[in-house]
């Protein structure tokens, strides 16, 4: 009979864990976030896809490749101008169209060879912050968008309490974090697009530094050929 004992209480323990437990199932829970849940979903999508273009458009924009200064280098100290303005072409990457209009330009005077690599330079860099707005757009939108979906929650649950005067902590707190979803999910788009926008521009910095080191490189190379 002592035995038993325990053995019922460990029963009605678990009994009553059981009933405890709540199973959520999250995409339910997301769509009970109300309309404004759908733009912020849209959001996101879109935000994820200019993530993607972006950091598929910079692995191969911002590609670094040693050998190719070296090749350039040997090619012009040979009188190679028109073989070096190929590999530069051929490279595929800012770094080669920057040398490339540089190369273009050899025999010229040296304050134009830098000013049309500045110019290229330039629209190197702007091909590079393309759709990065959208990103910070995204970063500021989303926040707002979840923030108006909670207040117009909270709005409905505050006029059916003044219809049906039912104050409730279950009928309030229902509605309550149902409407707080809208939030939770526009602040981490937010997070998201806000994340991308600063990543990617520090990707751009240190693409314009090492340019700038290569700019000097290549005038090294044509005014002394070393």
């Amino acid at each position: 009979m002592q035995d038993s004992i325990p053995a019922a209480a460990q029963d009605t323990a678990a009994a009553a864990v059981q009933t405890t437990e709540v199973s959520v199932n999250y995409l339910s829970l997301v769509m009970k976030g109300g309309v404004m849940v759908i733009p912020i979903i849209l959001l996101l999508f879109f935000t994820l896809y200019v993530i993607i273009e972006r950091a598929m458009y910079y692995s191969k924009a911002t590609k670094h490749n040693e050998a190719l200064i070296n090749e350039i280098r040997f090619q012009l100290s040979s009188g190679k101008i028109e073989p070096a303005q190929l590999t530069a072409s051929k490279a595929g990457t800012a770094e080669g169209n920057i040398l490339e209009s540089g190369i273009s330009l050899i025999g010229r005077p040296l304050s134009e060879i830098e000013g049309m690599m500045e110019k290229q330079t330039n629209v190197e860099l702007g091909l590079m912050e393309r759709k990065l707005g959208w990103l910070g757009l995204a970063a500021g939108i989303a926040p707002i968008l979840g923030f108006i979906g909670t207040i117009a929650g909270v709005i409905k649950i505050f006029y059916q309490i003044s219809e049906t005067a039912d104050i409730s902590i279950g009928s309030i707190s229902e509605g309550l974090y149902e409407k707080m979803i809208s939030s939770g999910m526009g602040l981490i788009v937010g997070v998201v697009a806000y994340s991308g926008y600063h990543y990617f521009n520090m990707v751009i910095d240190s693409f314009a530094l090492r340019v700038q080191k290569q700019v000097i490189q290549f005038v090294n190379i044509i005014t002394t050929g070393k």
